[in-house]
C-alpha cells in the first residue's frame, strides 16, 4: 500500500521537474488532481479495501494530496515572476518606479447608464446583443413595417453611403436580425449608437445612444412590458417609478404607445425637468407587429411580444441632471470629469 504512494510521489516529482510553463502546470495538475487524475483513482480503489487498511491509505493519500497542493502554487507562484521579470526586460521604454500625476480615467456617463441597464436586464434573463453601426436600408426601415415611401421615414433622416447602405437611425434596426438568430421564445436588449440628421441643440444632437428590448413568446401582454419597464427605472433611480402609456403610432408596434414617467425630481408635482407638467415622455413601445414577427420568421398566430426603445442619451441627462446633450459628445473633460467618483 505504501509502495503505491511513493510511486505516484516519485511520478509527481519527476513530472514537476519537467515543467517549463503554465500550460505544462495545469496538465501535470489535471494529471494528479483532476476529477480523472492519478489520486482521485486511489481514492476511488480504496472502496475495496477493508476499514483499516482504507484508514491507513486515505491518511496517506490525504497528506500527498496536500503536499501535491502546495508545490503546484508555489510553482505557479515562481512561473508568474519569471514571466513578469521577462515583460520587464523586453520592455525597456517605462520606468515603472518614476510617480504617475496623470489622473485616473473615467466613465462616460452614457456608458456608466448602459451598463447599469444591461445588468438589470441581465439579471431578469434579457440577453445582451450587439450590432452594426452601418445597415442596410431593408433592416433599418423594411424589417421593422416602414416600407419604402412610408411617411415614416420623413421623420428619420440620415447618412446614406455610397453603396446604397446607411448610419441606423434606431437600435431597432437589429430587430429582425434577433429574431432570426433567437427564433422564439426570445428576451434580448440591444444597446447602440445611433445617427440622424438633425439641427443640433440642447435637446438635438446627430449622434445618441438608444438601447432596444424585445420579449417574444406566448400569451405575452402589455403588462409584461409595464413590469420590465417599472423594475428597470425602480432599479436605475433607486426607487419606485410610476409610469403610464398614452397611444403613440410606430409602425413596429401595434398597438404602440408612448410610455412616460412620473418625474423623478419632482415626484409629479411639476417643475422645469418635466417642463412643470409633472411627467417626462421616456420611450416608444408596444406590441410587436405582426407584419415584424412574420418577417423574423416568428409565427404571429402562435406568439406575441412587445418592444421598446429606450434613448440612454436622454436617461443619462435626467439620472445625472445633465442640461445640455452637448455636453456628452463634447469631449469637456471639465464637464465630464465630475462622473470620476462614479
Amino acid at each position: 500500500m505504501n509502495s503505491k504512494v511513493e510511486e505516484l510521489k516519485a511520478r509527481f516529482q519527476e513530472q514537476m521537474a519537467a515543467v517549463q510553463d503554465a500550460e505544462g502546470l495545469e496538465k501535470l495538475r489535471i494529471a494528479f488532481l483532476g476529477k480523472k487524475g492519478f489520486i482521485t483513482d486511489v481514492m476511488k480503489s480504496m472502496r475495496d479495501m477493508n476499514e483499516e487498511e482504507r484508514r491507513e491509505m486515505g491518511k496517506y493519500m490525504n497528506e500527498f494530496k496536500g503536499e501535491v497542493t502546495r508545490q503546484l502554487a508555489e510553482e505557479g507562484k515562481k512561473l508568474q515572476q519569471k514571466i513578469e521579470a521577462e515583460k520587464l526586460k523586453k520592455d525597456v521604454r517605462y520606468d515603472i518606479s518614476l510617480p504617475c500625476e496623470s489622473p485616473l480615467g473615467t466613465l462616460h456617463p452614457i456608458t456608466i447608464v448602459q451598463r447599469e441597464l444591461e445588468e438589470i436586464f441581465s439579471s431578469m434573463g434579457f440577453a445582451v446583443e450587439d450590432f452594426a453601426e452601418v445597415v442596410t436600408e431593408y433592416d433599418n426601415f423594411e424589417a421593422v413595417n416602414v416600407p419604402k415611401h412610408h411617411p415614416a421615414r420623413d421623420m428619420q433622416d440620415t447618412y446614406y453611403l455610397d453603396n446604397g447602405e446607411l448610419l441606423k437611425t434606431q437600435t431597432s434596426a437589429a430587430q429582425n436580425f434577433i429574431l432570426r438568430k433567437y427564433g422564439a421564445p426570445c428576451k434580448a436588449i440591444f444597446p447602440g449608437r445611433c445617427f440622424r440628421n438633425e439641427a443640433v441643440d440642447a435637446s438635438h444632437e446627430t449622434t445618441f445612444f438608444q438601447m432596444e428590448g424585445m420579449m417574444v413568446d406566448t400569451d405575452i401582454s402589455i403588462s409584461n412590458l409595464i413590469y420590465f419597464m417599472k423594475t428597470m427605472l425602480s432599479e436605475v433611480f433607486q426607487k419606485d417609478i410610476n409610469v403610464r402609456l398614452r397611444p403613440g403610432f410606430f409602425p413596429f408596434v401595434e398597438p404602440g404607445f408612448e410610455l412616460d414617467i412620473q418625474c423623478p425630481f419632482c415626484g409629479g408635482v411639476g417643475c422645469a425637468t418635466c417642463k412643470h407638467g409633472g411627467w417626462i415622455e421616456l420611450c416608444p413601445c408596444g406590441m410587436i407587429h405582426p407584419n415584424v414577427l412574420e418577417m423574423g420568421g416568428i409565427d404571429p398566430e402562435k406568439y406575441t411580444g412587445f418592444a421598446f426603445g429606450l434613448g440612454l442619451t436622454r436617461l443619462a441627462m435626467m439620472k445625472f441632471g445633465i442640461s445640455d446633450i452637448r455636453y456628452l459628445n463634447s469631449g469637456n473633460l471639465k464637464a465630464l470629469d465630475q462622473f470620476r467618483t462614479l
